[in-house]
């Protein structure tokens, strides 16, 4: 779809969409400076009010956005102090903030001062294995916390779908909690002591303290802040103490309002306990900044077992549930089709939704830990005779391994961002999506649901967690349309009827924020709702912290149609782009699929993001570069933005291309894609440095480096060479340069007289692609493709072919890279009209032309190359070519091996080929779960981007250790295995590694010998 003017401002079309309140620009003015000007002053940390950080912290994973005045990233205790007492000065709002995974707009905070605790606070002060606590600061990552806690055999108790990504902190403002409540509960049962830093930046530690004891008297004889707290809040509970017992639902889930339930409670021994605690938890920063918490810890159950469970009819499914509370299991989950639906169409997630049998509209999903049970297959047995034998369950699957159990659990897990990659603007939105209900009554509820939804004209996926009586409940809408945001708020207030009237609570598990805030009122009473204000006002005066959440000033009440992030005022420009986004939406759509869930900020597992996991930057983050992208399209950035220097220095040139977002992110935001359309919009403006040119025609220079080596070789080592080419071209002197052969692979292959497997015997025809490391550097990696291909009977053929235009699309140069893709298929096409295969060596060439050529190439060949283009190892793998060959099994068995997989592989799902084949052949096989090495093509050549290459090859180099002191008492060689040039180069260049072996290689040197 390639269009006259590539320009961002040259739209194909104006869509206006909409913002219903466009966010404030605090921090431009001359109060906004004076407040960053006193913060820089009285903080350790960063101060940020710059326009990029204001649009990077004004979303998180709810459907609101709005800009704040700036962030603080606190050091410590004391910044938070100084933070607090100053923006106290100022009369500035303030919100603290983990990593934004909020669903109901907890962290959108108009114009106040956001406090970043997960950069700096993420210590884990102590644990207390005899008395299962532990001590931590709230910017600790839930999943890093019971990684330190695993060795104790211990955990923390709640375990949201997000714990790899959201904080401590973050799930004690919202009271987290997850699948397995049914039997822990959430996190208030779980936070002994706070340390909590109010609003005047005054400090004080919250525990248990019995009533009229003599701390008690201690506390509340003195003229303080904590004095006034205690005796407010022991007579707010007293005196309403017949209004809590009736409003308040008896649930295992109920994390709307304040906790003035649970805030008082009596000991086995009879005392009254007063812990602030856990009015802190829930309150979503409204009454102070939690800066420590002491927790309490759980113990990890020996063996767990996982049984799904088939119905072809929602309410039979929930009608079940009651059922499966009685069977003991530890938790009991619902997915529905629509779960089922966008999971099999996931480039991620399919694999995880092939065993859900078709006629599936819908599946419990009921786990037993041997806490619990006693016999986890007997109980496995009892359920399924319960609910499928004598029930209305159709089917079931059952998982006893840790890896299918895993398996399961993903699918369940990346339930709400699958929902968020619906096409199209109108999407499953979270507004009403966790109320929570007696488990017995959840199908008349959802029942009455669906009358709502049905006289409302729209529909909603159903998923979560049953067995507690939360269901995530998203109904369809496009709140682009103004009448659509009208039937947001109006659904709202019906299901806050129908919540009322089934004994619920309006939120059982994401809180208040800006989307359940209006309706507390209705679900607590006038006398309740007096209470939270007598309580936020005794907490905080002035009503800064984290203001118009939970509870609000009645001269300015919280709206759910307010702030929202797509409104009927929204307006994107849809570019005309060079790279097809028919397959997206378009341009636009494809930036707009980011919802703000936070999966990119993961540290561990897969492969996104690894910019963000060696800087902890947001900026860094796939959900950042959206945000930014999203901001210039819409016209809340300059769009010009796009074309500046900072835009491409720290947006998109520290995007390294990984394709990591394209699989790892649930709604597939593919990054790189974006940034080669606006970086070539970038080149079409400004022109390509003399690097970028180098870059994109690397295959060229490398040609003439063949030519002339072992000289070229020898030049490149001259004293001051290296340094003259960092001055001149800015790549980095002390990163190891790529070495030229003088005959090249093509060259071999001529020489050695073609093909050696005779046309009429071969099993199958393949071109075996000589990419630009292969063909003139490491010409022995595809002389063992060929050995391999050729002792299984396949006739091989390395024809002289140009680039497939990697290296030019990477650096957004997509007319030579079209150019180059136009060539690569002339050549091919006699090939591929004979029914031949298209092998490729180098993994990020096999993605080039199955994925990147479907949008760069307006070209009916490109799908008969996609379809028959393979790397030699998923080649081989998908053939079982293999078993056409003899290993020396003997010798491959001493050889132990760490598989790093390539991005792109990857990115593609086809990382697993080589793995499969190797172990076959007798090798010992460690596929590392690893992220990108940090290489990147040219990313890790340059210059400027040099250290961060090695920061984030460093994160690998940790995996590939750990991986090698897993196998440290095997016997035989050990070594690293990677199939990507880049990867090869990165860990080659680690102190005490060899350049590692790529995996054709090790099946080449394992062949049998042939006669």
């Amino acid at each position: 779809m390639a269009a006259e003017d590539s320009s961002v401002d040259a739209t194909v079309e104006d869509r206006d969409h909409g913002r219903r309140d466009r966010p404030l620009e605090s921090g431009s003015d001359g109060d906004g400076e004076a407040l960053a000007a006193d913060l820089r002053d009285a903080v350790d940390g960063d101060v940020r009010f710059d326009e990029y950080t204001r649009v990077l912290y004004a979303t998180d994973g709810s459907i609101y956005g709005a800009q704040p005045a700036g962030v603080v990233f606190p050091r410590d205790t004391a910044d938070v102090r100084a933070a607090m007492a100053v923006a106290a000065d100022h009369d500035a709002p303030v919100l603290p903030r983990g990593s934004g995974s909020s669903l109901a707009g907890q962290t959108v905070g108009p114009g106040c001062v956001v406090l970043d605790l997960s950069r700096h606070m993420d210590e884990i002060r102590e644990i207390h294995p005899a008395a299962r606590t532990a001590v931590v600061q709230p910017g600790v990552v839930q999943d890093d916390l019971d990684a330190a806690l695993e060795p104790h055999g211990l955990r923390f108790a709640p375990d949201p779908a997000s714990s790899n990504r959201a904080t401590i902190g973050g799930g004690i403002g919202n009271n987290s909690t997850g699948a397995h409540s049914v039997r822990y509960g959430i996190t208030d049962a779980y936070v002994d002591e706070c340390e909590v830093v109010l609003a005047d930046g005054s400090q004080i530690r919250t525990r248990d303290v019995a009533l009229d004891s003599p701390e008690w008297d201690r506390i509340v004889s003195k003229d303080d802040r904590e004095a006034a707290l205690y005796r407010t809040v022991r007579a707010l509970v007293e005196d309403h103490a017949a209004e809590i017992e009736e409003r308040y639902p008896d649930l295992k889930r109920s994390v709307s309002g304040y906790n003035l339930q649970k805030v008082i409670r009596e000991t086995a021994d009879g005392d009254r306990v007063i812990n602030l605690s856990k009015l802190l938890v829930g309150a979503e920063g409204t009454l102070g900044v939690v800066v420590e918490a002491t927790l309490s810890l759980v113990t990890r159950p020996d063996e767990t077992a996982l049984a799904v469970y088939c119905y072809d009819d929602l309410l039979e499914a929930l009608a079940a549930v009651p059922e499966a509370l009685d069977l003991k299991a530890s938790a009991v989950e619902l997915m529905d089709d629509e779960v089922f639906r966008l999971a099999a169409e996931s480039a991620e997630y399919a694999e995880y939704a092939e065993p859900i049998p078709e006629g599936t509209e819908a599946a419990l999903m009921l786990e037993f830990d041997s806490e619990v049970v006693d016999d986890l297959p007997d109980a496995i047995a009892t359920a399924t005779a319960g609910l499928v034998d004598s029930g209305t369950a159709f089917g079931s699957i059952e998982a006893f391994s840790p890896a299918k159990q895993d398996r399961l659990w993903k699918l369940r897990k990346a339930a709400i961002p699958l929902l968020m990659s619906m096409d199209g603007d109108p999407k499953p939105y979270p507004f009403v999506e966790d109320a929570s209900v007696p488990p017995v009554e959840l199908a008349e509820y959802v029942a009455g649901f669906q009358e709502i939804l049905e006289a409302h004209d729209t529909t909603a996926a159903y998923f979560a967690h049953a067995g507690v009586g939360t269901l995530h409940i998203r109904p369809v809408l496009n709140l682009k349309a103004a009448d659509d945001v009208e039937k947001m708020r109006a659904i709202a207030d019906d299901v806050t009827d129908l919540v009322r009237e089934h004994n619920g609570s309006f939120s059982g598990e994401h809180g208040d924020g800006l989307a359940r805030t209006e309706f507390n009122p209705k679900l607590y009473g006038p006398e309740l709702w007096d209470a939270f204000q007598d309580l936020k006002s005794a907490f905080d005066p002035d009503w800064r912290l984290n203001p118009g959440k939970v509870v609000y000033r009645e001269d300015d009440p919280t709206d759910i149609r307010d702030h929202l992030r797509y409104g009927p005022d929204y307006a994107a420009l849809e570019p005309r782009t060079t790279l097809d986004f028919d397959d997206e939406g378009g341009f636009a759509d494809l930036v707009e699929l980011c919802n703000g869930c936070g999966t990119c900020r993961q540290t561990d597992g897969d492969v996104m993001c690894p910019t963000y996991r060696a800087t902890e930057e947001e900026i860094a983050t796939t959900r950042g570069r959206a945000n930014l992208l999203r901001a210039a399209i819409s016209g809340e950035i300059d769009p010009e933005e796009l074309y500046g220097e900072r835009f491409q220095d720290e947006v998109l040139d520290l995007c390294i291309g990984c394709k990591g977002c394209q699989s790892d992110c649930p709604t597939g935001v593919d990054l790189a894609k974006l940034k080669a359309e606006v970086k070539h919009q970038y080149h079409d403006r400004e022109g390509t440095s003399l690097r970028e040119r180098l870059f994109a025609n690397v295959d060229r220079l490398a040609a003439v480096g063949s030519a002339f080596a072992p000289l070229a070789n020898r030049a490149a080592e001259l004293p001051g060479a290296r340094t003259v080419l960092e001055k001149t071209v800015g790549i980095a002197a002390d990163r190891t340069l790529p070495t030229f052969r003088r005959e090249s692979l093509v060259d071999w292959f001529r020489q050695r007289g073609g093909p050696r497997v005779a046309a009429e015997t071969a099993t199958a025809g393949v071109v075996l692609f000589p990419d630009t490391d292969t063909n003139y550097s490491n010409p022995e990696l595809g002389k063992a493709a060929v050995a391999v291909l050729e002792a299984a009977n396949v006739r091989v053929v390395v024809p002289d072919l140009g680039p497939t235009g990697r290296a030019a699309y990477s650096t957004g140069m997509l007319d030579v890279a079209a150019e180059q893709g136009r060539d690569l298929l002339a050549d091919l096409e006699p090939y591929l009209e004979r029914g031949w295969s298209v092998l490729f060596v180098e993994p990020s060439d096999a993605a080039m032309v199955v994925d990147e050529y479907r949008s760069l190439l307006a070209d009916e060949r490109v799908e008969r190359l996609a379809a028959n283009a393979f790397g030699v190892c998923e080649y081989v793998d998908e053939r079982r070519l293999d078993e056409e060959l003899t290993f020396v099994q003997s010798e491959n068995a001493d050889t132990r091996l760490s598989f790093h997989g390539h991005c792109h592989q990857k990115a593609r799902g086809a990382d697993h080929h080589a793995v499969g084949v190797l172990r076959r052949a007798g090798y010992a096989v460690d596929p590392v779960d690893s992220s990108c090495c940090g290489m990147a093509g040219s990313f890790g050549y340059e210059a400027e981007h040099y250290d961060l290459s090695k920061a984030i090859g460093s994160l690998l180099r940790e995996d590939l250790e750990a991986s090698a002191a897993g196998r440290a008492d095997g016997d035989g060689e050990s070594i690293v295995v990677a199939p990507g040039t880049s990867c090869r180069t990165q860990v080659g260049d680690f102190e005490g590694y060899d350049r590692p072996a790529h995996p054709v290689e090790l099946l080449a040197r394992g062949l049998e010998p042939s006669d």
